[in-house]
């Protein structure tokens, strides 16, 4: 989280220490990580705007969408009378400093690149909605969970997977996103763990040779993405039959309960 927003987080944090019932009324959400989470944190009730991205939850599904990451209707959010906006650091900081040049409560955070930081992002969220008892329950439970399947993988053959997460060009899960901690977790090699950027050609892939390749749904572009791969004959996962087509909005913005979830699904792809 960069400096300002920290300062920011941490004012609202120790001015709610003297009203420790207070809770925020009018919440608007601008990302499907932070929608997610509010709804599991038990304040969907107290949420009156959300972004186009959140706009397929069941629990949100008639709050009003006040635009996307890169543009926004100011003057919708305004209307809404939000005692706060949560955002995420990779919305377009122009539209960020537009909320606070109008004096607009902003809190945004920073994607987590690690099942650790996103259970620090759930945790900076209770606090706010006041909830951190639910939250710390909710992350015992979640971390619980993983330790039996990381105890249970950890006893079977590792095999090499690739998660793409992205096409044209091929963009794939590194070390600095969380779903490298899936993979490793349900007991596989990340090929590409260490690669400098989310950038990779299919001549690495080619040359590093998965046994599983994982892509994420990413519209129809997942099933277009299924059928290049399959004209690649001397890798083992088109040897074998071992291509596979997972929700993206599952994986890309988990809570640390959905999180679980997605583990065992994967942990059953790579160990069926």
């Amino acid at each position: 989280m960069k400096l300002r927003n920290f300062i920011a987080l941490l004012l609202i944090l120790c001015s709610r220490r003297l009203n420790a019932d207070y809770q925020y009324q009018q919440i608007i959400s601008l990302a499907p990580i932070i929608t997610k989470s509010l709804c599991l944190l038990g304040v969907e009730n107290k949420i009156v705007g959300i972004s186009f991205y959140c706009k397929e939850l069941p629990e949100v599904k008639d709050k009003e969408i006040v635009g996307t990451f890169t543009n926004m209707n100011l003057e919708k959010i305004i209307s809404l009378k939000p005692d706060i906006v949560l955002c995420s650091s990779i919305m377009d900081n122009r539209q960020i400093e537009k909320l606070r040049n109008v004096k607009v409560n902003v809190v945004t955070f920073s994607p987590a690149k690690k099942f650790s930081e996103l259970c620090e992002f759930f945790l900076q969220l209770s606090e706010i909605v006041n909830k951190k008892q639910k939250a710390n329950k909710i992350i015992k439970e979640a971390t619980e969970k993983i330790n039996i399947v990381k105890q249970k993988m950890s006893k079977l053959p590792k095999l090499k997977v690739i998660v793409q997460i992205g096409a044209n060009p091929l963009f794939v899960a590194n070390k600095d996103y969380f779903i490298n901690d899936l993979i490793e977790f349900a007991g596989g090699i990340n090929i590409a763990k260490n690669a400098k950027t989310g950038l990779y050609s299919r001549e690495e892939v080619l040359k590093q040779n998965p046994d599983v390749i994982i892509i994420l749904t990413m519209g129809i572009q997942g099933d277009k993405e299924k059928k290049t791969w399959q004209k690649y004959k001397t890798i083992n996962a088109v040897k074998n039959n071992r291509i596979y087509i997972i929700d993206s909005d599952k994986v890309c913005s988990p809570t640390p309960e959905s999180f679980v979830e997605v583990l065992k699904e994967i942990a059953e792809i790579l160990h069926k």
